[in-house]
């Protein structure tokens, strides 16, 4: 629908100005970790297996994510892993949705919706018109139950093929179509919805920075792609997540932490996992005060108790 990305590089400066424009932060103030978190220590929440994706919380509290590698999907009780309904394909990514289905990006089977109850999965997208998707990744949901979700694979660093696709809201039983939202990333990893969903920001693991694109929403001032914010080291950005003043949080796969942003794209600092932790952060949430994220080659959830709350919550 929207082939957005050809225009970032021509557009990055004039996309700069319009986002401190139209985002809350206020403007050269430095910023600070404290702000984030006071000890910022963190500390395990659950070791569950299968390379681990897809934190999320349900309605009751409940954490749940998926194993990637095991294709199971995942609910904590107590201290333990258990696999709900039966394990297969390839769970990427996943976020509950506003009616309560747990909305799995799966690499080999395509968009799928997951009753928490029987583990039951249902095909929601499997193809792209008449064109079978080339591995999902990653999802998030906007408030009004909308989709947007990453298809990054057989893309890298130069060959810049990743894409990202929207599905509209609609009824219950309503067949879902995909839209083109945005082409020619490189491996477009997590992606997450901003506050009012005015702005979405994906990960372009390729080029280990954050792309920042307007939402389908009303037009802002700002309302063309741009670099929201780029890291150093590791590999690139894995999942992403917001919090309900717009700071932006990134999974940094390959360097074992979590990069936090303002809404501007300042960066706040660096939480790295402690010594002897992997170093393969992948996914990430905000809930009841903490930021959780998982990390794949231990298989560890961790987390810290930040001041901020998820999108939504004050």
């Amino acid at each position: 629908m929207h082939r957005l990305i050809a225009a970032i590089t021509a557009l990055t400066a004039i996309g700069g100005v319009a986002s401190a424009l139209a985002q809350p932060a206020p403007m050269g103030e430095r910023r600070t970790i404290s702000e984030i978190c006071d000890e910022c220590v963190w500390e395990k929440a659950v070791t569950c297996r299968g390379f681990i994706e897809g934190v999320n919380f349900d309605a009751q509290g409940t954490m749940w994510m998926v194993g990637y590698l095991t294709g199971e999907i995942l609910k904590v009780e107590g201290d333990q892993c258990v696999t709900v309904g039966e394990a297969g394909g390839a769970p990427n990514g996943a976020k509950f949705g506003p009616d309560g289905k747990f909305i799995v990006a799966d690499r080999q089977r395509g968009l799928m919706s997951v009753d928490p109850a029987t583990g039951e999965r249902t095909l929601m997208v499997g193809q792209i018109k008449t064109e079978q998707f080339r591995g999902l990744n990653d999802l998030a949901i906007d408030a009004e139950g909308g989709i947007y979700f990453t298809e990054p694979y057989g893309s890298n660093a130069i060959d810049r093929t990743g894409r990202v696709f929207y599905v509209a809201p609609g009824a219950e039983g309503e067949e879902k179509v995909a839209q083109l939202y945005i082409d020619g990333m490189s491996f477009p990893n997590g992606v997450a919805v901003g506050p009012n969903g005015q702005y979405i920001y994906i990960s372009e693991y390729g080029q280990n920075r954050i792309i920042a694109a307007p939402g389908f929403k009303p037009a802002s001032i700002h309302n063309t792609p741009y670099v929201f914010a780029r890291l150093e080291g590791g590999i690139g950005p894995d999942g992403l997540t917001v919090d309900s003043e717009g700071n932006v949080y990134a999974a940094h796969f390959g360097a074992g932490e979590v990069v936090i942003f303002d809404s501007n794209g300042f960066e706040y600092g660096k939480l790295r996992l402690p010594e002897g932790a992997g170093n393969f952060t992948t996914n990430l949430a905000l809930h009841d005060g903490y930021l959780y994220v998982t990390e794949a080659t231990q298989n560890i959830v961790w987390r810290i108790k930040v001041k901020k709350q998820p999108v939504g919550k004050k």
